[in-house]
């Protein structure tokens, strides 16, 4: 919508109006009318006067903390800007404003973008909120979740449940079971061509799946502060994982103590109440715990999802790690699994982790089937590059 503008020279001005605010430097000379002026206010009320808003000494150009008047300015947002350029705005407002005490009545709640980021300031105001705006809450939440598991449940299993098949490959399998394009491909030197066929010296297959767990799987889970979206994308996928029959999975998340909310993994949103945001960070206490519970070590992986600024016993956490790799445990580090890329992190225990054969990388969601996937196989994961 450019209210007219039709003059590519004019658009420019208009759009650079936009941007810069209507100061006095902005020195576009265009004055914004109609819908760019309701679009400019929106803008100037969260942008105007940002930088004495982060100092404290005047809140926001036009945007009143209050309900009814972030009410309205949500409103128009949503009216003049896509959703994506609305959440955006709203984690600004969120961070630059200090409206998030705002996000404990209701009324706020229905009138928010949801998304990933929104789901984990709701997370961290989990303690604070009153009763009548938790069931609000947990509706902003469950919206989120069913979006994120319809967007990654489909490929994930189909990844996970190949990566299954191809480690239970076996060369002695059931006539129903032979791969017959991987037997004759690997028998091809035994072709006799006086008969035209070939004589297959080894047969390549798939064992048939037994009712036993076939892998395990261990997500431990950082709830530190920094990392809102890990979790919320690990709660996702943890639940995913558990409906996969020939998956165990289990979920601990931790910061000083360590919480096991496997018995919760058939709802991601009772999982992602069950934690806690904030605080510090032990993460040899987290390890120790999920060691404990390995039983079939050389069947199972365990997904470290941290920022590694431990605040336990460094030497001890290593050695954990040394001693689980040593055992048979496929053992994963991801700085972060969420959408924004690697956060800062602690160095030092990333290199002390790669050095074990653990290197430490910032994983995407729709990347994770695929570390998953090799991780069961057992071959080099899909590292992205860091640089």
């Amino acid at each position: 919508m450019t209210d007219g503008v039709t003059d590519p020279a004019q658009e420019r001005l208009r759009r650079w109006r936009l941007v810069l605010g209507g100061e006095t430097a902005d020195g576009t000379g265009y004055t914004p009318a109609g819908q760019d002026a309701a679009m400019d206010g929106a803008l100037s009320a969260l942008y105007g006067k940002g930088e004495r808003a982060r100092a404290g000494r005047e809140r926001s150009a036009g945007l009143g903390a209050s309900a009814p008047s972030v009410a309205r300015w949500l409103g128009d947002i949503r009216t003049y800007f896509p959703s994506s350029v609305v959440q955006v705005m709203q984690r600004d407002a969120i961070d630059r404003l200090g409206l998030s005490t705002l996000l404990l009545e209701p009324e706020m709640l229905e009138a928010v973008e949801a998304d990933v980021h929104l789901v984990g300031t709701l997370l961290s105001l989990n303690k604070a909120m009153p009763e009548t705006t938790k069931e609000t809450a947990r509706a902003v939440v469950r919206k989120v979740v069913d979006d994120l598991e319809k967007r990654l449940a489909t490929r994930t299993r189909a990844a996970l449940t190949g990566a299954l098949d191809r480690s239970a490959r076996v060369s002695r399998p059931r006539h129903a079971d032979i791969d017959w394009n991987r037997t004759i491909a690997a028998n091809l030197k035994h072709y006799l061509p006086q008969y035209r066929t070939v004589v297959p010296e080894r047969l390549v297959g798939y064992g048939r799946a037994s009712q036993a767990m076939k892998k395990e799987v261990v997500l431990c889970v950082d709830q530190s502060g920094s990392m809102a979206a890990s979790v919320v994308y690990a709660s996702v996928f943890g639940a995913v994982l558990a409906s996969m029959r020939s998956i165990s999975t289990r979920l601990v998340v931790f910061d000083t103590t360590v919480v096991d909310l496997t018995d919760q993994l058939d709802d991601p949103v009772d999982v992602l109440f069950g934690t806690q945001l904030g605080g510090g960070t032990d993460i040899n206490r987290a390890l120790a715990y999920c060691q404990s519970r390995i039983t079939r070590p050389a069947e199972t992986v365990v997904v470290l999802i941290s920022d590694l600024y431990e605040g336990g016993i460094r030497d001890e956490m290593l050695k954990r790690v040394a001693a689980m790799r040593a055992s048979g445990v496929q053992f994963v580090t991801l700085l972060a699994l969420s959408d924004e890329g690697a956060p800062a992190y602690d160095r030092e225990h990333a290199a002390a982790l790669a050095a074990l054969g653990a290197p430490a990388f910032a994983c995407t969601p729709d990347l994770f089937p695929d570390v998953m996937a090799a991780a069961i196989e057992k071959r080099p994961l899909p590292i992205p590059d860091m640089t």
